[in-house]
């Protein structure tokens, strides 16, 4: 008896007893409400360079159209919105279907310069360029008077 581990309900796995279970249950994956398609985001991966940030965002299906970004004191923003509606040719339909998803992501970026953003849509991927500030080079002498 000593040798069952128990089965996790919520994570459908089996997983090993520790006295610290319940902490893990509440801090865990589930926390608040779970990761999943429905509560899920749109992915999102953001590098860094001495130039600039680079970010892509997976958009399937999204159109140049759907997608709003906007770039205000350093915080990047990126929404879609897209609504489908299937339609019969007859007003004697069997089946209508509406769908709308809406979504946004922020993303803080400390140097970011406004000036020079760009953006191109291809293939699903969004893909952002935003330049950084240029810092200062050198010192600056200040002359007492």
């Amino acid at each position: 008896m000593a040798g069952l581990i128990p089965y996790n309900h919520r994570r459908n796995y089996l997983i090993p007893r520790n006295p610290f279970s319940m902490m893990d249950d509440f801090f865990g994956e589930a926390w608040p409400l779970g990761r999943t398609q429905m509560t899920d985001t749109f992915k999102v991966d953001v590098q860094e360079s001495e130039e600039a940030y680079t970010i892509e965002a997976e958009l399937p299906g999204a159109q140049k159209e759907d997608v709003k970004l906007s770039l205000e004191e350093g915080r990047l923003t990126i929404g879609v919105e897209r609504s489908e509606e299937s339609q019969n040719e007859t007003d004697h339909y069997i089946h209508r279907e509406r769908h709308y998803t809406s979504a946004r992501r922020s993303l803080y970026m400390s140097e970011a310069d406004s000036d020079g953003v760009s953006a191109s849509l291809a293939d699903g991927i969004l893909k952002i360029i935003v330049p950084k500030r240029k810092k200062a080079e050198g010192t600056n002498q200040i002359e007492i008077h």
